[in-house]
């Protein structure tokens, strides 16, 4: 296996440095399943062997192509002396970010950066569809906001309303997921994603049926892409929609 050695960094000022090493194969084809492993290190490269849990997992790995169009929430597995191992799938060539969210013992949790390039030939740019009511299957989510304009600095909430399609009635059968309501990824348009263009929200824990709320605040101006997840009743459902901070 060769490193695929983009060090993710974060400092914080009550704490060391933590940096997150990822081990990849040499030849990674898409949509074939990859095995990846991750090293937590300190400052000095020695392996931080302590978790803690939070949201019911030791880490999450988000998996995003730089244009943002594909997302995927995984769950490594930790094995020990802060190695965690998992298997990840890329639709298409490109270039991906993955955002490795983990705490530390009594620490604050972290987010380092990694990076994977899947050979071959780069997909068209997506477009940015910036409709905020989209049919998941059997599930129609519709998003709003606290404020008729998101504007950077200023606390809002995201607001999800989950009907069934067929009947168009809020959905009765929702589930917590990893321990809440919901999970909300949020992440900034940009070029190279960094670990400053990544937001996660925790869920709203008293909402009426079918509605799923996330309080957050935006540092930058830009694009940004919100991914909601929802388990109804046994399925997670990933809503994504396109959003526009001022």
């Amino acid at each position: 296996m060769d490193h695929s050695n983009m060090p993710g960094m974060e400092t914080h000022s009550d704490s060391v440095t933590t940096q997150a090493k990822l081990t990849i194969p040499a030849n990674i084809k898409p949509q074939t399943p990859v095995p990846l492993v991750i090293d937590i290190q300190d400052k000095e490269g020695k392996a931080i062997a302590k978790f803690e849990t939070f949201q019911e997992k030791l880490m999450h790995l988000i998996v995003v192509s730089d244009d943002l169009d594909f997302f995927n929430h995984i769950h490594p597995t930790y094995k020990e002396n802060g190695r965690f191992e998992v298997e990840a799938n890329f639709p298409q060539s490109g270039n991906y970010t993955l955002f490795s969210d983990y705490k530390p013992a009594s620490q604050k949790d972290r987010v380092s950066v990694l990076k994977a390039q899947i050979p071959g030939t780069n997909p068209s740019p997506a477009k940015i569809d910036l409709n905020l009511v989209k049919t998941f299957g059997d599930t129609k989510a519709s998003l709003t906001f606290s404020q008729p304009t998101l504007k950077v600095g200023q606390d809002v909430t995201l607001m999800f309303d989950l009907r069934d399609t067929a009947t168009n009635q809020p959905i009765t059968d929702l589930q917590p997921y990893l321990g809440e309501r919901g999970h909300l990824v949020i992440i900034k348009q940009s070029s190279p994603l960094t670990e400053a263009d990544y937001l996660h929200a925790h869920a709203v824990k008293d909402n009426l049926a079918g509605n799923v709320d996330f309080m957050t605040h935006f540092s930058q101006p830009g694009k940004y892409k919100v991914w909601g997840q929802f388990n109804r009743n046994g399925k997670i459902i990933t809503a994504d929609f396109w959003i526009n901070v001022i």
